[in-house]
């Protein structure tokens, strides 16, 4: 077979990127063809999504991918949750929301009292958190009911720029499912729910596999990219999801962290565990490719390290993210133990003040330096991490025997060697590339390229370098544990 390639637009936190990946031989080679900023706007107070920008990114990013070669696909993923709306012409109405804008502030604790946490969770398998999409809608139920009563279809983001590229409105498996509004056991929409919160259910679309030919590129767009009428194939939207296809693992005994702004870490199932243990533990089942389940539990991430560096720069310290490490490196360990998933946490500004704040309210030593703060961040991250396995293997029944942490985060090698040392097993990081890579191989498994799951990790294996870290102290971290399970559950 002669060499395909494809095109993966991944869309990030901080920036976002179109990626070529090229099939040869069994093996898969990426080239970042176009990059951009993906800055959060606030407008009227609220934080939305610069959509026309991106779009325009989207196309720049397009143009440069398709020299000299002919592409064989497009696949668009992105985070999880946000929505835009398109009215009954075809229109897009306004700018999204950015899930960290505080207008879902006590939402969730109101929703409760109309239908109870238990049932949600029952029709959903979702991990309650305030960002979730049906939060957002009914926020905007409450806020903007008259840009709810214009809209005629609901589109998650990646949905979203799938429709601007093909004009088909439909909403990818992976990408629906992280919304608390879709039922993973029927694979339907959780009508009977939705309908009790009084929310619209005519303007949500039809949810179609991961891995699904949606259509060819609209004319305009072909002829203003100056490419020809290439197919759009949904890979795994959800970026995670995505990312997941790329884990170089096998058998049943591992576990992954998608490293990045958020950590998700979670295993791979065949069918939704929805039970109270797993409500319990604030588990959620969000899909992936052919059909499979991604339990997981959604963690704070490299956020924090993310808002620190901000902070810094706006107060004229400028820093990469190898010297923030360094400094973490170096600093005194476990001067202070946080809990990321903190809630002020969540929002954007002022990182290193809030941090300090929770210390002082835990009567914790405030972190002095900055790589004081960045160290503690970490460690909080490599303990809930160690928190999340043990919670993962009660639901399950089972023992994990190695960590794939996979994404951006996978080159933190500080962070991988105390996610070693505070679980007690193994970590393999890489590959720094998945999502990217997971986009592609979803396409390629579309147009059966590669044949399945398994196939496609083969690939992964023989395209890209791994790096494995083993436990080495143990017995601190096991004692600063017993301090952090005190915070968090105090």
């Amino acid at each position: 077979m002669s060499d395909q390639h494809f095109v993966a637009f991944d869309l990030g936190a901080e920036s976002g990127r179109s990626v070529v990946g090229t099939l040869s031989n069994g093996k898969l080679s990426l080239a970042e063809t176009h990059r951009f900023l993906n800055p959060t706007g606030r407008i009227n107070g609220h934080l939305h999504w610069n959509l026309l920008l991106q779009w325009e990114e989207l196309k720049i990013g397009l143009r440069k991918s398709a020299k000299g070669h002919s592409i064989d696909g497009i696949g668009v993923d992105t985070w999880g949750v946000d929505f835009g709306f398109v009215g009954p012409s075809g229109e897009i109405l306004g700018f999204p929301f950015n899930y960290r804008d505080a207008r879902t502030d006590g939402v969730m604790d109101a929703t409760f009292k109309r239908v109870s946490k238990q049932e949600i969770f029952e029709a959903t398998g979702i991990q309650f958190m305030q960002l979730n999409s049906l939060y957002q809608l009914i926020a905007t139920q409450r806020d903007n009911p008259a840009l709810l009563s214009c809209a005629k279809t609901l589109l998650f983001i990646p949905d979203l720029f799938n429709y601007l590229f093909t004009g088909v409105k439909k909403s990818e498996f992976s990408i629906a499912t992280t919304s608390q509004m879709f039922d993973p056991r029927k694979n339907a929409w959780a009508i009977d729910m939705l309908k009790k919160l009084g929310l619209p259910t005519n303007i949500l679309p039809e949810v179609v596999p991961t891995g699904t030919v949606l259509g060819s590129l609209r004319d305009d767009v072909a002829s203003e990219c100056g490419v020809a009428k290439i197919p759009v194939i949904a890979p795994g939207g959800h970026d995670t999801a995505s990312a997941v296809v790329a884990v170089p693992a096998s058998g049943d005994d591992w576990c992954y962290i998608s490293s990045g702004t958020w950590s998700l870490m979670g295993v791979e199932l065949d069918r939704p565990l929805i039970n109270e243990k797993a409500l319990e533990y604030n588990y959620t089942n969000e899909g992936g490719m052919g059909g499979t389940i991604r339990f997981l539990k959604n963690i704070m991430g490299l956020w924090l390290v993310q808002e620190c560096r901000r902070q810094l720069e706006k107060e004229g310290q400028v820093f990469d993210y190898t010297q923030l490490t360094k400094m973490a490196s170096d600093a005194k360990p476990f001067t202070a133990i946080i809990n990321p998933d903190h809630a002020p946490f969540l929002s954007p500004g002022e990182m290193p003040n809030k941090i300090g704040e929770f210390c002082r309210k835990t009567k914790q030593p405030a972190p002095s330096s900055v790589g004081e703060t960045v160290r503690t961040c970490l460690e909080s991250l490599a303990l809930t991490y160690r928190r999340t396995l043990e919670g993962m293997q009660d639901v399950l029944g089972r023992k994990m025997k190695v960590i794939h942490v996979v994404g951006g985060g996978s080159r933190n090698e500080l962070l991988n060697q105390m996610t070693a040392d505070a679980c007690g097993i193994p970590v393999i990081a890489g590959p720094v590339e998945a999502t990217a890579a997971g986009n592609i191989l979803v396409q390629a498994m579309t147009l059966d390229s590669i044949k399945s799951l398994a196939d496609a990790r083969e690939v992964v294996r023989r395209s890209f370098d791994v790096k494995r870290y083993d436990p080495r102290d143990t017995k601190p971290w096991d004692a600063a544990y017993a301090k952090y399970q005190q915070l968090v559950n105090a």
